[in-house]
C-alpha cells in the first residue's frame, strides 16, 4: 500500500481548512437534529458534478469509500470481499457499521448502503478527494459533507448508481453499482492508508482466534492455514459473501481509539459516537496466524496511519485485504 506523499499532504491541508472552520462553527452551535432515514430523492443540495469526471491533479480517479450496513438484517453484504480496506466503526447503541475502501478492484455491487457519520470525514481525509457513497445523513451534517475534501455520492445526486433489492426490506436493501460512478479503479497508489506491505515482524505470539468486542457487536477472526488468511465472523456467525463464500482478511488491525460523544444525534435521539482516528495509541496486528503488539500514529487527518513495534520498527501488513477495527477496547 502506498504512503502519503509530502506534496499531496500539502495540497490536502489547503483543501481541508475550509471544512475544519465550518465544522467548528456548527459544533459550537450545539447541533442536535435527527438523522435522516431517506435513501432516495432530492436532498435540496442541488446538482453536483458527476463523480465519473472526478480526477486528481495526476489525472488518476479517486478511491471509492462506501458506508455499509452491518445489522443482522443486512447480512450477507455485497462487495466486502473486493475491498482493499474495511474499517469497522461504532455507531449508536454500541452497534457497528462498516466503511469499505476500493482502489484496486470495483465489484459489481456494494451494500447495503447506509448513512454517513461525522467521524467519516476525518477518516477519509487520508485519501486524495475520495468518493463517499452513502444513503442519508443528519440534515445538519450535510453541509459538512459538502464542504469536506471529498465527492459525495448518494441516491439524491446519482440515482442511476443505486438499486433496490426487492428480496430485502428497507432500509437494508439499497446497493451501489460502482461502475456507474467510476470508470476504472485508481490503483494501489491511491490507497494512502499509511499501512505498508512487507515481511512480518519478528516475535509475536501464535494465535488461532481473536475476538474484538464493541458494546453491542463482536467480530471474531479465525486463522485458516488453507486460506492463508483470517476468516471473519460477526456476532458469532460466519461472515460470507452473497454467494456463500467466507469473508477473509489478510491482516487485522485492532486499533484502540477514543470514542466520544459528538454534537449529533440519530432520529431516535441517541447520541452519535465520534471515533477519533487522529492521534496515537495501542494496537494489535494479526497476520500469518500470529498477533503482534504495536503502536499506531496518525499525526494529522491528512496523514495515513503508521504501525510500529515496541522497539520502534515498522509493523508491515500482509498482501491482501486489511480490516481495521476502531475500538475503545478489545
Amino acid at each position: 500500500m502506498a504512503t502519503v506523499g509530502t506534496e499531496r499532504k500539502a495540497r490536502r491541508r489547503r483543501g481541508g481548512r475550509r471544512a475544519g472552520v465550518l465544522l467548528s462553527a456548527l459544533l459550537a452551535a450545539g447541533l442536535a437534529a435527527g438523522c435522516t432515514s431517506g435513501g432516495s430523492g432530492d436532498d435540496g443540495r442541488g446538482p453536483r458534478e458527476s463523480p465519473t469526471a472526478t480526477r486528481n491533479e495526476e489525472g488518476r480517479p479517486p478511491v471509492l469509500a462506501v458506508k455499509i450496513d452491518n445489522a443482522p438484517e443486512a447480512r450477507p453484504q455485497s462487495g466486502l470481499d473486493a475491498a482493499d480496506a474495511v474499517y469497522v466503526e461504532q455507531v449508536e447503541g454500541g452497534l457497528s457499521r462498516l466503511m469499505a475502501v476500493y482502489a484496486t478492484e470495483l465489484p459489481e455491487s456494494v451494500g447495503p448502503v447506509r448513512s454517513a457519520r461525522e467521524s467519516d470525514l476525518e477518516l477519509l481525509r487520508q485519501f486524495d478527494e475520495p468518493l463517499l457513497a452513502f444513503s442519508g445523513a443528519q440534515s445538519k451534517l450535510l453541509p459538512l459533507i459538502d464542504e469536506a475534501p471529498l465527492t459525495p455520492v448518494d441516491p439524491g445526486s446519482e440515482a442511476d448508481a443505486f438499486t433496490r433489492d426487492p428480496g430485502r426490506a428497507a432500509p437494508h436493501n439499497l446497493f451501489l453499482r460502482p461502475d456507474r460512478v467510476l470508470e476504472d479503479p485508481p490503483g494501489e497508489a491511491a490507497l494512502t492508508t499509511g499501512f505498508r506491505e512487507g515481511p512480518a515482524p519478528s516475535g509475536g505470539t501464535a494465535e488461532e482466534e481473536a475476538t474484538v468486542r464493541f458494546p453491542a457487536a463482536r467480530f471474531t477472526f479465525t486463522w485458516s492455514d488453507a486460506d492463508g488468511r483470517w476468516r471473519v465472523s460477526m456476532d458469532g456467525s460466519p461472515a460470507t459473501t452473497r454467494d456463500g463464500d467466507r469473508l477473509t482478511a489478510a491482516t487485522v488491525v485492532v486499533q484502540e481509539v477514543t470514542v466520544r460523544r459528538s454534537g449529533f444525534r440519530d432520529f431516535l435521539g441517541n447520541n452519535s459516537p465520534y471515533t477519533e482516528t487522529v492521534g496515537s495509541g495501542k494496537a494489535t496486528v494479526l497476520r500469518d496466524g500470529r498477533a503482534y503488539p504495536a503502536s499506531w500514529s496518525r499525526p494529522s487527518a491528512d496523514d495515513g496511519t503508521s504501525l510500529t513495534s515496541p522497539d520502534g520498527d515498522p509493523v508491515n501488513v500482509a498482501p491482501g485485504p486489511v480490516w481495521v477495527l476502531l475500538t475503545s477496547g478489545r
